[in-house]
């Protein structure tokens, strides 16, 4: 799709001018602040290694030598790895303080984003942490869905400026680029009229929301607040519309994502000359992923029927599903890096910091890690992926046959509103 008119782009979020509102702590080396922008990825590169094993040979050992040797293993060695294997997942005190830096500088957003808010209009977009707003969110546009917090209609420039600076400080920068690119679709989709599948524009939808009829574009996206902002006190961004929504749970210096919910209709358009693709990568390297299986691997990883949407999509908080497909042990190391790859698509969005801890969590539960496929192994037709560990579900789904209108959920089973970090 292409946008219609200069007077159709003039509403259309301006990405890279509202980044500019959330930048990394200043810095004497211009490239290292530039560097702490690229994420997890450029990490993982500079800290890998390679260890040369140590060469040891026995001639001659009794079966009391190998009771000896097995001992050792067992008192010393064992506990040394395992420990270290713990250490992998669990967060450091710099990377503790580095995430805490985040949180004051989301709080600071937080609090000036609602600095420009009248009373009436901060009762409206603020809620109590634990009340049912949190459940709240949808991926249907308004006429279908009532979302409850303040619409950026409603809003003035200055306040939609600081409710986007306020989404740009807890996300990473590729992050806000992809929720932007996801709203900016949505104006394209208004302009429209709708899509091939989905609501009509103007169309008869559910109860709730202004007037009667769908509605789709940038006016109809909602920010709310769940708790107040605090750098040591649970909180909530929760920010979305038709095709998106964000949960940033806040408790301290974590930061958590899940349950979010990024989608895409249309799921390729023209802007200012660009063609956007705002789940583009998704795409291509779940299809990377799947065609870099052999045969027996595939065999495995693809499901003996057809996925047709999201399993654990709106409304399905708490629901356990079987893990299906091949588990990553059984892929070699550049086939995991892959599936690593594909992970780190969702879980990127999140600010670098939050993202990398993450990351380290998910890299320790791998091996017990799950990938299953559904649809053609060809890229540019159908397909569902899902991926499924211990503290992660992420999948990716094109909706009612419609390659241009995609759904994708990103959970995390054990961590959703960040349940292991609140005390009840």
């Amino acid at each position: 799709m292409e946008i219609p008119s200069k007077a159709g782009r003039a509403r259309f979020v301006n990405v890279f001018r509202v980044t500019k509102l959330r930048l990394k702590p200043p810095s004497d080396d211009p490239s290292a602040s530039e560097s702490s922008l690229l994420g997890g990825r450029c990490a993982a590169a500079k800290t890998a290694f390679k260890a040369q094993p140590a060469k040891t040979c026995f001639i001659r050992c009794d079966i009391g030598f190998r009771r000896c040797l097995a001992l050792i293993w067992l008192v010393i060695v064992l506990p040394v790895v395992t420990g270290s294997i713990q250490r992998a997942g669990s967060p450091t005190p710099a990377s503790l303080a580095a995430q805490g830096a985040v949180t004051a500088r989301v709080v600071a957003a937080a609090s000036a984003f609602l600095a420009t808010l009248s009373d009436a209009e901060r009762a409206k977009c603020t809620f109590g942490f634990a009340s049912s707003q949190r459940t709240g969110w949808s991926n249907l546009p308004t006429g279908i869905f009532q979302r409850n917090g303040l619409r950026f209609g409603d809003m003035t420039p200055r306040q939609r400026d600081a409710a986007l600076a306020l989404v740009a400080a807890a996300l990473s920068r590729e992050g806000y680029k992809k929720v932007t690119d996801i709203m900016n679709g949505d104006e394209v989709l208004r302009n429209a009229g709708g899509g091939r599948t989905g609501g009509r524009q103007g169309g008869a939808g559910g109860a709730g929301g202004r007037g009667s009829g769908v509605r789709f574009g940038l006016d109809e996206y909602y920010i709310a607040l769940l708790g107040a902002p605090s750098a040591t006190a649970p909180w909530m961004i929760q920010f979305g519309g038709h095709h998106l929504a964000i949960n940033v749970t806040v408790v301290g210096p974590n930061n958590v994502l899940t349950p979010s919910l990024p989608a895409a209709q249309p799921a390729k358009y023209t802007l200012n000359g660009q063609t956007i693709r705002p789940l583009g990568h998704e795409n291509d390297k779940g299809f990377a992923l799947i065609n870099a299986l052999n045969p027996a691997q595939q065999k495995q990883a693809v499901l003996n029927y057809e996925v047709r949407d999201l399993v654990l999509g709106p409304g399905a908080d708490g629901k356990v599903i079987q893990p299906e497909g091949i588990l990553a042990s059984a892929l070699d190391a550049g086939q995991q890096g892959l599936l690593l790859d594909v992970v780190r698509e969702w879980v990127g969005i999140l600010n670098d910091e939050a993202a990398a801890a993450k990351m380290a969590e998910i890299n320790v539960n791998l091996p017990r890690t799950y990938f299953a496929w559904s649809g053609t192994t060809k890229n540019g037709g159908l397909a569902y992926y899902r991926i499924q560990g211990p503290t992660v579900v992420i999948e990716y789904d094109p909706q009612q046959g419609d390659l241009d209108h995609i759904h994708t959920i990103y959970r995390d089973p054990t961590n959703d509103y960040g349940a292991k970090l609140v005390v009840p």
